[in-house]
């Protein structure tokens, strides 16, 4: 038997039995880790209440074996608050929605449970941190965190310079097969013309420019949200359920 520590975000929850709940969370040290906590469901459960989904936790973890992620699932024993997101997230609904968004795509990206994905931690605590408090536009932060986790996951696509031959920007065209900006030499069938200020938005975003990002026209922000939904449904296969709800 053995005790565990480490700081998490819950990601999501799912009920067992009468009074527990499996929680998933993306955590610093292990990754993508799902534990079960004991009567987390009853109505006077204070333990409970800080492991909803938002919620950026210090945990303790006991499981059988010397890891924490094995054949079975461990024990969420201990819980403290971080910081609660989930307070001011749930309140607004472009909010709610993009943040839902970002914890699907996290989990997307740490399908491996018990890998580190240390930087996909760190995008993801800063993302819903800036979410919660409002400094931009809900579906800017939801773009420029999903351009930064194709990117740490070695997907980051290119807005400028070709993303085939190298060709300095701006390119003409774009590729979601072919990694983004590409040239005329390079285009691939699907390949479409955005506008150069979409480019430039999403460029911005990828770069933490916000003065730039904060700037752009809504017409602007929609074609390059468009670019970015299609971009990631490529990388993942299949698109994220929970994206067709985030109003643009």
């Amino acid at each position: 038997m053995s005790l565990f520590r480490d700081d998490g975000v819950v990601l999501r929850t799912q009920k067992l039995g009468e009074a527990d709940r499996i929680i998933t969370l993306l955590t610093r040290g292990h990754g993508r880790v799902r534990a079960v906590a004991r009567g987390v469901r009853r109505t006077k459960s204070k333990f409970g209440a800080r492991l909803e989904p938002f919620s950026h936790v210090d945990v303790q973890f006991f499981a059988r074996g010397s890891e924490l992620v094995g054949r079975t699932l461990p024990l969420c024993t201990q819980s403290e608050t971080i910081a609660a997101y989930g307070g001011t997230i749930v309140t607004d609904y472009d909010r709610y929605t993009a943040g839902t968004a970002m914890l699907e795509t996290a989990e997307r990206f740490t399908e491996q449970e018990g890998e580190q994905a240390v930087q996909q931690y760190l995008l993801l605590v800063g993302a819903l941190r800036t979410l919660a408090r409002g400094e931009h536009a809900p579906h800017l932060v939801l773009d420029a965190f999903l351009l930064r986790s194709l990117a740490v996951n070695g997907y980051a696509p290119s807005f400028g310079d070709c993303a085939r031959c190298g060709m300095p920007g701006p390119n003409r065209f774009f590729s979601v097969a072919g990694g983004g900006s590409v040239c005329v030499d390079c285009r691939m069938p699907g390949s479409v013309v955005p506008s150069t200020q979409a480019l430039g938005l999403l460029g911005a975003l990828l770069a933490g420019d916000w003065e730039t990002a904060d700037a752009a026209e809504p017409r602007h922000v929609r074609e390059g949200s468009g670019l970015v939904a299609a971009y990631l449904h490529w990388h993942l296969e299949r698109g994220l359920r929970s994206l067709r709800f985030v109003e643009k």
